[in-house]
């Protein structure tokens, strides 16, 4: 596995951000995350990390590969929809930067090279 770079980490805390945001308001506890939103900071996670575009990676939304299942990417679409405007007030540096990472636009998908067929 490859070593996560700087924005890698930036958007993992992004997410977990997010979650902690929507899990606090949504579910029991005060402290730590539930272990259902435990599970989808996980799941992100190693979705960020392996994600094939590496430094060139566009914001999941914006990404011409879907490589979250879809009841993942379901969970995932509400928790942003309610912790988004959220950000804002929370975590304005992370807010700001996500929205501008949005912008980019997004690169051709990589070309597999496992396949082996011409």
């Amino acid at each position: 596995m490859r070593e996560s770079s700087r924005r890698d980490l930036r958007e993992k805390r992004t997410v977990r951000a997010m979650i902690s945001i929507y899990c606090h308001a949504h579910h029991e506890g005060d402290a730590e995350l539930c272990v259902e939103c435990r599970r989808l900071d996980e799941y992100a996670g190693s979705r960020i990390d392996r994600c094939p575009y590496r430094l060139r990676k566009p914001t999941c939304a914006s990404c011409p590969i879907h490589c979250w299942s879809a009841e993942s990417r379901r969970r995932i679409r509400d928790v942003m929809r309610f912790s988004g405007p959220r950000m804002l007030l929370r975590h304005p540096v992370l807010a700001l930067l996500h929205a501008a990472d949005g912008l980019r636009p997004a690169p051709r998908p990589p070309v597999s090279r496992g396949t082996g067929q011409a």
